[in-house]
């Protein structure tokens, strides 16, 4: 087991080496930089002014060394600073990574809690109106995208009680939380909970036909154990691939919906420093990400053991 996880710590390490070279030089590689976004706004070009504001910024420079700079300072905690704000790079990220965390929490919980539990039934209920009803509501949720369904909750919300939800970036009280991320966390977790509750149902439908669900069944145990106990069990793997595979990818969903709804969290911000060309923001929010989906990945593998007892990581 040591020697597994060790193998797979140096497999992250070179994963997140190989994210941080192809997020620098890509983009390095778009035309256009911070400067020319800036002098082009003021309406003119200072060829002098322009190589000063590049020397001071520090781009002017190799690519290389900018990289091997950059990382550097990675290494010891030092982001560097926004061209933009010319605030520390560090305090632009960190106020805004407890807002998207509590967003994608919520997202995944909705996800799971609704998705698991209707894939179930749906599989249990197999040919029966209910089981059709839940499969179109399903490829419903799949078909919708974020940013329409968000749209669309916005205008209902305006049309029904003359207001739109608001975003209260300090709730004191739960209900006030809850309030402000509910609506957003379900435009996100939507899409989730459809494929969760797809793969739900065709795992369960594999498991329910096999031997040892028939012989529990004759052995007189009730519909609760059979398909909670003994099925969805030995179902739940391809379902925690899913939502690891979501709660990783969730970010992409985060970008439209923190967009729609005017909050200033980690996505939103991502967005608008690509557009700024704002190359520290940039590298250390995708690096950010990158860490996410690396670890959920590795969480995900873990919990395979967890759930499965058959599966064994050994030396």
């Amino acid at each position: 087991m040591f020697a597994y996880l060790v193998r797979r710590l140096f497999l992250m390490l070179v994963t997140l080496f190989g994210i941080s070279v192809v997020i620098f030089f890509l983009l390095r590689i778009v035309p256009g930089n911070i400067v020319d976004i800036l002098f082009a706004a003021a309406g003119y070009v200072d060829p002098a002014d322009k190589v000063d504001l590049e020397k001071q910024l520090g781009i002017d420079q190799p690519l290389v060394v900018q990289y091997l700079h950059w990382i550097g300072g990675l290494l010891h905690g030092d982001l560097g600073y926004s061209y933009v704000s010319e605030k520390p790079a560090l305090q632009e990220i960190l106020p805004r990574i407890p807002i998207t965390a509590r967003l994608a929490g919520l997202a995944l919980l909705f996800s799971a809690s609704i998705g698991i539990p209707l894939g179930v039934i749906s599989a249990v209920k197999q040919g029966t109106r209910l089981d059709y009803a839940l499969r179109v509501v399903s490829l419903s949720g799949l078909s919708l995208p974020s940013f329409w369904l968000g749209l669309l909750v916005l205008t209902a919300s305006v049309a029904m009680f003359g207001q739109m939800p608001i975003f209260n970036p300090n709730p004191q009280t739960l209900g006030e939380a809850l309030a402000t991320y509910c609506i957003p966390a379900m435009v996100v977790g939507f899409r989730s909970s459809a494929l969760t509750m797809r793969i739900t149902r065709s795992s369960m439908l594999e498991v329910l036909r096999q031997d040892y669900i028939r012989t529990a069944r004759a052995k007189g145990a009730s519909d609760a154990a059979v398909n909670y106990h003994h099925a969805l069990k030995n179902a739940i793997l391809p379902v925690i691939t899913v939502i690891g595979i979501e709660a990783a990818f969730l970010i992409g969903g985060l970008i439209v919906t923190e967009t729609v709804f005017n909050i200033p969290g980690v996505a939103r911000f991502l967005v608008e420093a690509i557009r700024w060309r704002d190359y520290p923001i940039v590298q250390n929010l995708v690096m950010l990400i990158a860490v996410v989906v690396v670890f959920a990945n590795f969480t995900v593998d873990m919990l395979y053991a967890v759930f499965d007892p058959r599966i064994r990581y050994t030396d």
